[in-house]
């Protein structure tokens, strides 16, 4: 993980226009911009085709193509980005806890994520969180609420294990667990092979923009905003199309593949 980004052409990608000194408000900044402009989508898998991890390969798929992608490419194109504004680093690994029942203890570790040091405090980065992606870095501090109404998240333990949460309507519900282990692109290689399987059977996408998330699974798009959530069933490949370019920005990919791909999301039990 030690090519060097391309930081002009990851900056025009999420209209940044400002300072790239290693400070707070530049990761911030750039942690709001990055997930309001590339996607958390899994075309790759679902039309059976690799998800490479070479930055080269990223910078491609996500900067020129304008596509999307899922964590391990959004956070890794991340840290070269940050690395190269001379921010320090750290790669971590986490256990998802997001979806599954009360109690559940995580087997494999499924989700990437970033611990910045910013001044000397430690901070967690991570875009790449699909629909509950968080819009700002959080303090590595535990039990201490953080974000702005309606987008407030809560961190706890670290010892050595740490747990994220995210308020949703008023309750508490668990993100993902890790420790500050750091992980080797070898890791995230081994990862991918389970990650991509677990992608290949059903549409997926998101997009944050400003307070507003937008978050697609198959046919049922969903947009929360204030509290509240409007749901759309898209019925068509038409639809699909339409939704995968116009409210989650997709480039799509020119290639044969992607239709049969998509009707993967229109056959009747993926509605369930």
């Amino acid at each position: 993980m030690s090519d060097e980004a391309n930081l002009d052409a990851y900056l025009k990608r999420i209209n940044y226009a400002g300072s790239i000194a290693p400070t707070l408000e530049t990761l911030e900044t750039v942690h709001r911009l990055h997930p309001a402009v590339i996607p958390f989508e899994n075309l790759n898998p679902l039309m059976e085709l690799p998800v490479r991890l070479q930055l080269s390969d990223l910078e491609q798929k996500l900067l020129i193509e304008r596509r999307g992608g899922y964590c391990l490419e959004h956070n890794l194109l991340l840290k070269a980005v940050l690395e190269a504004m001379d921010f320090k680093v750290t790669a971590l690994g986490a256990g998802v806890l997001w979806g599954q029942p009360p109690g559940h203890e995580p087997r494999d570790l499924t989700h990437m994520l970033l611990l910045v040091d910013v001044g000397g405090a430690p901070y967690i980065a991570d875009v790449g969180f699909g629909g509950q992606t968080p819009t700002l870095p959080l303090r590595l501090r535990a039990d201490v609420e953080q974000g702005p109404a309606g987008e407030r998240y809560r961190l706890s333990g670290g010892h050595p294990k740490w747990r994220l949460d995210s308020e949703i309507a008023g309750e508490w519900m668990p993100l993902y667990e890790f420790t500050l282990a750091e992980r080797s692109l070898d890791d995230y290689i081994a990862m991918n092979d389970v990650t991509m399987g677990l992608f290949r059977d059903d549409l997926v996408a998101s997009r944050i923009e400003g307070g507003r998330r937008y978050a697609l699974r198959n046919t049922r798009l969903n947009i929360h905003e204030n509290g509240a959530t409007e749901t759309r069933t898209l019925g068509s490949l038409l639809e699909l199309r339409d939704a995968l370019t116009n409210v989650f920005g997709i480039q799509l990919p020119e290639t044969d593949r992607l239709d049969p791909a998509l009707e993967k999301a229109l056959r009747p039990e993926a509605a369930a």
